[in-house]
């Protein structure tokens, strides 16, 4: 039941991620695809047991989720962590993400906030968290720039 559960987010997510980027003019292709690796054993088992499946709470099930949304982070250039690099001997730093990325992220915060509250509040959820995204100034500006279109 908890597959069903989390294919039936998964779906819902996906169209309001559609809707979204409708709205910040991100492109058509990456709408379509977007978030397709959810749908591989290596993310979809973890993430499902993570937050449908009550029994599974345990330290074990959550190191799994972590390696699943590791692998999504590395696999979906629309997050931000995707761009971030990590250096052997010199500091870590974000690098500039492409456009259509950036669009994509910003659509499927909105997407996924969405989802889980019914609520187009993308730029609240962005104040509370700015601080731990990560991004390179370019990017920063164009994606404050986008969450005016959500902006209540």
């Amino acid at each position: 039941m908890h597959y069903i559960k989390y294919m039936k987010y998964l779906i819902i997510h996906k169209w309001f991620v559609f809707l979204a980027g409708l709205k910040t003019k991100a492109p058509l292709w990456n709408l379509i695809i977007h978030d397709w690796s959810k749908i591989l054993p290596s993310e979809f088992i973890p993430y499902a047991n993570f937050f449908y499946n009550q029994k599974l709470q345990n330290k074990e099930n959550k190191d799994r989720f972590n390696y699943a949304w590791l692998f999504h982070q590395r696999r979906n250039p629309h997050h931000w962590q995707y761009w971030y690099l990590i250096r052997d001997n010199a500091p870590d730093f974000p690098m500039k993400m492409p456009e259509k990325y950036v669009r994509e992220m910003v659509a499927d915060w909105a997407g996924a906030g969405r989802a889980i509250t019914g609520k187009w509040d993308v730029f609240t959820w962005y104040e509370k968290n700015k601080e731990k995204i990560l991004l390179n100034p370019d990017t920063k500006t164009l994606v404050e720039s986008l969450l005016e279109t959500f902006k209540q």
